[in-house]
């Protein structure tokens, strides 16, 4: 408590997004192991696989409020490590396999098998959940989660055959926290967050950040993620 013996609201509420976010992933563990569990008549019924997304939802938003809340009080720095890109991007479209299967959208990835690049691993993967999580509600039927390599940046996308991005999105993916839009429910906290923490990885005189895009080789959104 503060020395006027006020609340530090901020940092109560803060303790308990931490709380919530732990009880939500152990929740989503266990949906996981119900799930596997299921014949396959019933794990395919698309209520699971509407819980699990909604949960999944939940989750990322707490972890980028959680995230946000650090990295305003500074509290946020980045763990970089070396990582077997086509393995990490395997464990994350891993937890979106029932969803997208339930859905029957094709994710395909696309990557050297070799290919290793420096970052946060825990910072990245909240990046790719939440646009993983979007792109499952706004693709048609098919996604291309793809690594590249070039020197010095290393970038990984995500490719949707939906309808795109608005306009307003792609002309400053990192400064749309200007309000709510009331037709989708999209508040673009998951794109200030991503923006954010691309920011955080720096080399020399190159800094990290998100691109959008409409086209690309499925005709629709396209995020990138560019990392020194």
């Amino acid at each position: 408590m503060n020395p006027d013996n006020k609340i530090d609201f901020s940092m109560i509420l803060a303790s308990s997004v931490h709380d919530m976010k732990n009880s939500l992933g152990m929740l989503l563990n266990t949906l996981e192991d119900v799930f596997s569990q299921l014949p396959p008549e019933l794990a395919n019924q698309p209520q699971f696989a509407t819980l699990q997304y909604e949960a999944e939802r939940v989750n990322n938003d707490l972890i980028q409020l959680l995230g946000l809340y650090r990295l305003q009080n500074q509290e946020l720095a980045p763990r970089v490590d070396e990582q077997y890109i086509h393995d990490f991007l395997e464990e994350q479209a891993a937890r979106y396999e029932f969803l997208l299967r339930s859905r029957d959208i094709e994710l395909e990835i696309d990557c050297e098998p070799d290919l290793i690049g420096y970052f946060d691993r825990e910072l990245v993967a909240g990046i790719l959940n939440n646009v993983l999580a979007n792109a499952a509600r706004y693709t048609k039927d098919k996604l291309i989660l793809r690594a590249t390599q070039d020197d010095p940046w290393l970038t990984i996308e995500l490719e949707d055959n939906g309808r795109g991005y608005p306009e307003n999105m792609l002309t400053a993916p990192g400064e749309i926290l200007k309000g709510i839009s009331f037709s989708t429910g999209s508040t673009s906290l998951g794109l200030y967050f991503s923006s954010n923490v691309a920011a955080l990885h720096q080399q020399g005189d190159n800094k990290g950040h998100i691109e959008l895009a409409n086209g690309g080789s499925l005709g629709g959104g396209v995020f990138r993620i560019c990392l020194p």
